[in-house]
Formats: C-alpha cells, structure tokens, sequence
C-alpha cells in the first residue's frame, strides 16, 4: 500500500486512516458530518495526491486525445480544463478524467501540451489503454509518482488563500487554471475545479513541495474555520451533487449516455474510440438512465441494494447512497428503466429485512 507525500501529517492530526485505491488514506478528522457542514459553509482540504497525472505533448498530442476521449478537445485554449471521458470500443467507460491543456514554453515548434488526470484506481489500467490505441506524434509521460495535489474547496476559500499568491483567485473562471507562485512556490497549477459543488481550487505541485503548500493552507485558513476533509466527507459532498464515482456509477459496462454524459459525449467532433456504438446508441435511445432517489423513510439506500418496482420486481441496484449532511435525507442514485425513470415515480427499495418506499428526483440533489 502507497502512501502520499501528506501522509504523516494526516497521522499526526489524528486522521483515521483506511486503504484506498491502493493508498493509505484519510477517510475522516473529525466525523464526516463535521467535516461535510465546514466545507459547505466555509472550507475545507483534501489530499487527493493519489490521483493519477499524465503528461501528452507532441505534434499530434491533440490528434491522440481525440481520438481517446469523447469531449471535443480542440476547443480548449490554453489555461482551459474539461471534464471527459475514455470511452471503450462497446459503449462502456474506461474512465472519466479531467483535460489541461499546457501552457507551450517548453514545447518545439508546432507542439502542443495537455495533463490528463485520472482516478487513482484506473492509473495502469487508463496508461495501458492510451498506449494500445496510440499511433500519434506524441509522447506520454506518467508524473503520478512525482506530483502532489490537494483540494481547497469552500465558499470562502477564494479570500481565504488569496494572501498566497499574487494571482487573482476571483478571475479565475470555473473549469479554467492558472500557474504560477503558490505560498512562495513556483510553478503551482492553481485549477477552479473541485468534486463538491462547494467551489474552489485544486492546487497541484511536485510531492516536494505539496506539504509546504498543505501547512500554508490551514495556517491563513484555519482561524476562520477551513479545516482537513477524508474521503467520507468527500464521498457525501459529491452525491450530493450527483456526481458519479468511477466503479460505483460509472464503469465499463455503463454508456456515458446512460450515465447523463451526453454533454461531455460530442458525436459530431470526429472520429473516437466507440463512436460507432455510441451513435447507434443515440439513434436507438438508451434502456436505462441514472437517475437520483430520495427515500421516504429515515433508512440509507446502499450500494448494492435492489430497486424494485411497486410490485417489489427487481429494476435495478443502488450505486451510490448516503445520508445527505445539508439536506437531511437519505439519497441514492441507481440505473433504472427509461419507464421508471420520470420524476416522481414511486420506486421500493429492498433493504433485506423490508422493502422501502422511495422516488425519483432530479440530480443533483442540492440545488445551487
């Protein structure tokens, strides 16, 4: 089991600690309750440096992207972010990532530069699948082991942190970054992207220097309230949200288009590994899409639990499910019938002992 480079802060801070993705991680400081309120109220940290980063640069580093993920990559300028997907050859996904495109200052003439980054339990899957598809004038370079990434996400972590960098945090535009001097370090990819609706940054940098920038955070910020988050409270955040996570809701047996991904799907950009099937997909119209259930009751849908209709027949499995913090009510998302999937449908969900009754609601859950 890995660790990252913040590891023995975590320790020292009293984090319970548990494996994930093959790293040793915080799942919760204080309780995952206490932790989900200050990131939605003020802000909190996330070490998510298990994430996976990957470097495409070369003539037809675009061509390569492409061709790999079902976002239209050649409409990012630089400084731009996009959230994508690497679709497989029969309509499944491989996994979701986010797309940088670079700045160009260390490229050759007519070269372009992205960072990919991918889920930290896809990191070889997701290298070995680029690279069997790669037949481009481009080079891959994995930094996952090199690079540091933590999340500062918060209504007021724009003035929180902005006393540590010269760059205007509030120019920043979601979904787009800027590099530059962090906390006194140079080169920080300071990025408006986040996993729990709450706004923010990601702030990404090499492993030496993450725990400077970790220390820094919590010194100007942890007067006012931002404090640590574990990936319980990171868990809950993003359902909230209806964000999917990678091996819950999304997989590689499940569409983009079954999943509401149509919007990160472009059909109409070119050639893509899985267009094919994807486009017959569209024409047909999928069979099931994901959508979000609120339970009338006080019990929690968990993974892996039946969805059942009114006459308790099986119609689908509960991928994600939590006791919503902010809203107070047990919250889930499941694959259902595209004829049980309208808002308001009356749905049971089998909690073993007994069947509960719910309904479909739109996703997200928490309206902004």
């Amino acid at each position: 089991m890995k660790n990252t480079a913040l590891t023995d802060r975590h320790i020292a801070l009293g984090a319970k600690m548990a494996p994930f993705a093959g790293y040793n991680m915080p799942i919760s400081y204080t309780g995952i309750r206490e932790e989900h309120d200050a990131v939605r109220n003020v802000g909190g940290m996330f070490d998510v440096s298990h994430m996976g980063e990957f470097i495409v640069k070369g003539k037809e580093a675009l061509d390569l992207i492409q061709w790999v993920t079902s976002n239209d990559v050649s409409k990012l300028n630089i400084g731009d972010v996009q959230y994508s997907c690497l679709p497989n050859k029969s309509c499944g996904i491989v996994d979701d990532l986010l797309v940088y495109r670079l700045q160009e200052d260390h490229c050759a003439d007519g070269e372009r530069s992205y960072m990919l980054v991918v889920n930290a339990s896809n990191i070889e899957k997701d290298w070995d699948w680029i690279m069997a598809n790669h037949h481009f004038d481009a080079r891959m370079i994995n930094i996952s082991d090199q690079t540091g990434l933590i999340a500062v996400q918060g209504p007021a972590v724009f003035h929180l942190i902005q006393s540590l960098t010269d760059i205007n945090l509030s120019e920043i535009p979601y979904y787009h970054f800027r590099e530059g001097v962090f906390a006194g370090v140079e080169n920080v990819i300071i990025s408006a992207t986040g996993y729990t609706g709450a706004g923010g940054f990601e702030l990404y940098c090499g492993n030496e220097n993450i725990g400077h920038l970790w220390d820094e955070v919590l010194r100007v910020g942890g007067s006012s309230g931002l404090i640590p988050v574990g990936l319980g409270a990171r868990d809950t955040l993003r359902l909230e949200m209806g964000f999917c996570l990678y091996g819950n809701d999304i997989d590689d047996q499940t569409s983009p288009l079954e999943a509401g991904l149509g919007w990160i799907t472009k059909l109409n950009k070119g050639d893509f590994i899985g267009k094919d099937w994807l486009m017959v997909q569209k024409t047909n119209g999928v069979q099931k899409k994901l959508c979000g259930i609120v339970v009338d009751d006080r019990r929690v849908p968990r993974h892996g639990y039946t969805v059942c209709d009114e006459s308790e027949q099986e119609i689908g499995v509960i991928t994600s499910g939590t006791q919503s913090p902010t809203l107070n009510i047990p919250i889930g998302m499941a694959y259902l019938p595209v004829s049980h999937s309208k808002i308001g449908q009356k749905i049971k969900i089998n909690m073993g002992s007994k069947f509960i009754d719910a309904h479909v609601v739109n996703i997200p859950f928490l309206k902004k």
